[in-house]
């Protein structure tokens, strides 16, 4: 490329860090110089300082941002409370923008972000590692040539760890929403149940979620969207029913395909219309970036991988004027299936999908 970019990272040392590999990924792009950091922290700071081999480091990110002067920023903390103002302040100065996952809170901050960015014509990508990974091309590639047949269902848990239920569904939930997104196509409508304890959440269930969520409650979610090409999609997260269970399964009249996450995540494909190996005679057959049954060449970059093609898919979209693979439009869609589930919950049905409630459902509990 014969543009230089200048990047800056905005960190927040315990309050969101620096996501997963969102700062140093910089270090690995040609072309590319991180010139400054922010974080409010000292040590947090320095520490950041030399990791990201720069001498600018400064504690309010806006004075960082009018200063050095970047190309491109890095929004690095998971906590969701900062990511609206973050990316507001960064569009206002015609900044692209990489950022951590998920988006933010609610979708009425997702429309004050996108607004920003439209108005002042800057790219934001968001770092869902595994929309960049090119298995997933191998995948769309198998639907278009009917290797699955028609699509029926797409099925998706979360870790259902400790943070089972809601938490999941916003932590780990966002990367399963935007599989299903990018398989499925636009979801219509959602009818979701949450409950805690067994039963359907009360406003005394609804308390401030971790990492600067916002609104949260729930151990357990069960949620269905129909989808655009007739599809339905399942997503469910309970807590403590752990069992590696994380990725989406995709169930076609002719087989299945299930994904998992990462830059180059596992990927089997079952060519058996009964979706059962113990009901015919069929097997699993490994998916690399070559195609079913055909051996792997690449190497897997762990989450690191995935946010180096992210980065230079950013570049792209910039020098080109397109959005990135998984631009904020995107990002907004997983937060509003995220939404979707809570808002059916308060209504108590089905509720149609784009939302008309922009603010946070679990807000306007009675």
């Amino acid at each position: 490329m014969a543009t230089r970019y200048r990047i800056a990272v905005i960190g927040h040392t315990g309050r969101g860090n620096y996501g997963h590999d969102v700062d140093r990924v910089w270090l690995e792009i040609p072309d590319c110089e991180i010139v400054a950091v922010a974080d409010a922290d000292e040590k947090g700071r320095q520490a950041a300082s030399q990791r990201l081999k720069t001498t600018q480091a400064y504690t309010d990110y806006v004075k960082m941002l009018d200063e050095a002067k970047p190309n491109i920023v890095s929004i690095c903390p998971r906590w969701l409370d900062q990511h609206r103002d973050m990316v507001v302040a960064a569009a206002e100065r015609k900044i692209h923008i990489f950022m951590e996952k998920p988006f933010c809170r609610t979708l009425a901050e997702a429309d004050e972000m996108i607004a920003a960015c439209e108005k002042n014509n800057v790219k934001l990508a968001i770092s869902h590692q595994t929309r960049y990974s090119p298995k997933l091309q191998v995948i769309k590639n198998m639907i278009g040539d009917g290797l699955l047949g028609d699509l029926l269902e797409l099925r998706g848990r979360g870790k259902e760890d400790g943070r089972g239920g809601g938490e999941d569904l916003w932590v780990l939930g966002s990367h399963v929403m935007n599989l299903i997104h990018y398989f499925g196509g636009e979801p219509q409508w959602c009818f979701a149940r949450v409950s805690q304890n067994g039963k359907p959440i009360s406003k005394a269930d609804i308390k401030p979620g971790n990492e600067g969520i916002g609104l949260l409650a729930g151990d357990s979610v069960t949620a269905m969207y129909g989808l655009e090409d007739n599809a339905t999609a399942y997503f469910g997260s309970r807590r403590g029913a752990a069992g590696d269970r994380f990725g989406l399964q995709i169930y076609g009249s002719k087989g299945v395909v299930e994904v998992l996450t990462g830059h180059l995540p596992a990927v089997n494909y079952l060519p058996d219309p009964k979706w059962s190996p113990g009901r015919s005679n069929k097997s699993w057959i490994p998916v690399s970036s070559n195609g079913p049954g055909v051996p792997e060449t690449l190497k897997d970059g762990g989450l690191l991988g995935g946010n180096i093609l992210a980065c230079k898919d950013l570049l792209a979209a910039i020098e080109n004027d397109r959005q990135p693979e998984c631009s904020m439009y995107e990002a907004r869609q997983t937060i509003e299936m995220i939404a979707a589930v809570f808002e059916s919950q308060r209504v108590g049905g089905p509720v149609a999908m784009p939302l008309q409630t922009r603010e946070s459902p679990l807000g306007k509990y009675a």
